[in-house]
């Protein structure tokens, strides 16, 4: 059996990419390779290749496998609402719950189902590398573990601790960790790394040897910050912005803000922000996806920024709506729990949502550039939005790689909404809508800054094969 598993010092540590870079090593030496996480908290999510839900963490790392994204490698999401989390369970919804109930009465059954998963895919692949989540050593939630040591102990799976140097605390926390960890917890850890260094290495003398040597494990090395285009762990996600551009993007940070991945090409073409109050100044202003759609609305209403938008779009700004961002621009959302909720009345759509939550990969055929330019992308929303103007976004010609042919989204005045989670990874329409923009500014086209997450990949794992003793962690498995 290979199989190895990357646990972090605490949330944010960076395991996400490091598991991911661990992913393409072997794949890239001619192996099989699988991700698998257990449970993953998060709002960022993809769908599989069976049509369910996963994290996007674990869609990256199939990536890296080159495995087509299943949700046996993240079985369960979730994914937190205002009183606790809606439950993904292999890709489908399986309800809400509060982090008490969740925690003192579902965790065997999930661990049980989860065993199961990681157990086929190791039957299935020469390497499956699994991610761990948080910190191993929370001992007041230990005891209900399914996701760190728990995850280890039943296939005896080696660990590799990674921590933040760049947040300060290093050393404490490697020694933190193994001070709290179980003798038989402690008996799978190999080895730790630093990740996220800026800085002359030499400065840190001998003492990660010296550690290690304490416990009678291994230092693998120090990875360097990496100035990259991947998505990060997005429980601890930097709100990046850019700048030195000629258009101007400002992305409504919404308190339940879903899939903001989306807008990461923009950030390497335009100067974009993540705003939460007025005034807004963008020559695009996006609603992005949400997993709270009417209380978000609500929240843009007391925060003033449907003034905000609605007087932007009055001075000739684009405005885009993203999923549940599309269906705050229209005029009606009708939940069945509270009743109607008046919308931004930007877009003539009415919304019902629905207790069914759709799912899907995506292909079509787009209207707004008048180049129909073919893109794809995924939808992850409750609710049906309707319209009886003839002004479709895009034509959809494949559901989950099946032939159909219906209307997406909805284009008025400068402004278009559309269930295309991932819109803007389609570099051939980014370019012309941003060229679009410029030429209603005035403003010379511009050719896009494409780039390809497989080739973020490789220079992400290249970085690591070269500061990591990878020989050393080959050899644990």
């Amino acid at each position: 059996m290979k199989t190895l598993m990357v646990q972090g010092t605490s949330s944010g540590a960076g395991k996400s990419l490091i598991t991911m870079a661990l992913c393409r090593h072997f794949k890239r030496n001619g192996l099989s390779v699988a991700p698998f996480k257990s449970q993953n908290m998060s709002l960022n999510s993809a769908v599989s290749v069976e049509g369910g839900e996963m994290s996007r963490s674990q869609y990256l790392q199939s990536i890296a496998c080159e495995e087509p994204p299943s949700v046996k490698m993240n079985p369960i999401l979730l994914k937190p609402e205002i009183d606790g989390s809606q439950i993904i369970f292999f890709g489908k919804p399986y309800g809400h719950i509060s982090a008490r109930d969740y925690m003192y009465s579902k965790k065997e059954e999930f661990l049980s189902r989860a065993l199961e998963s990681l157990d086929a895919l190791i039957k299935t692949h020469d390497v499956v590398i699994v991610e761990g989540a948080g910190s191993p050593v929370e001992i007041n939630l230990k005891s209900r573990d399914i996701v760190n040591m728990s995850i280890a102990k039943a296939f005896s799976i080696p660990v590799i601790l990674v921590t933040d140097i760049e947040r300060g605390g290093a050393f404490a926390q490697i020694v933190g960790t193994m001070e709290l960890l179980e003798k038989d917890e402690r008996a799978l850890v190999k080895g730790y790394l630093f990740n996220r260094f800026m800085g002359d290495k030499s400065l840190l003398g001998d003492y990660p040897n010296m550690i290690a040597k304490r416990y009678g494990i291994d230092f693998f090395g120090v990875m360097p910050y990496v100035n990259h285009k991947l998505p990060e762990e997005d429980s601890m996600i930097e709100w990046k912005s850019s700048d030195g551009y000629d258009l101007n993007v400002d992305v409504i940070r919404l308190p339940h803000i879903s899939n903001f991945d989306d807008f990461d090409p923009l950030i390497w073409n335009t100067n974009l922000r993540f705003v939460q109050k007025g005034p807004l100044n963008g020559d695009i202003i996006i609603i992005p996806g949400t997993k709270m759609t009417v209380e978000d609305l609500e929240w843009i209403k007391n925060s003033k920024l449907d003034a905000e938008i609605k007087n932007a779009a009055k001075r000739g700004s684009y405005i885009v709506g993203i999923c549940g961002g599309y269906q705050i621009l229209g005029e009606n959302l009708y939940d069945p729990k509270i009743g109607n909720v008046k919308g931004l009345g930007l877009l003539p759509i009415d919304t019902e949502f629905r207790p069914e939550k759709i799912t899907s990969n995506l292909s079509g055929i787009e209207n707004l550039t008048g180049k129909f330019i073919k893109i794809d992308g995924y939808e992850i929303h409750h609710g049906l939005s309707i319209s009886n103007h003839a002004s479709p976004f895009a034509h959809v010609k494949y559901v989950n790689g099946n032939q159909t042919d219906y209307e997406d989204g909805y284009i008025g005045e400068r402004i278009f909404g559309t269930y295309f989670h991932g819109l803007f990874r389609n570099f051939d329409f980014t370019e012309e809508f941003l060229n679009l923009v410029r030429n209603s500014k005035k403003l010379e086209p511009q050719p896009l800054k494409a780039f390809s997450l497989i080739d973020e990949i490789d220079k992400f794992t290249e970085i690591f094969e070269s500061n990591i003793d990878v020989k050393r962690i080959e050899e644990l498995i």
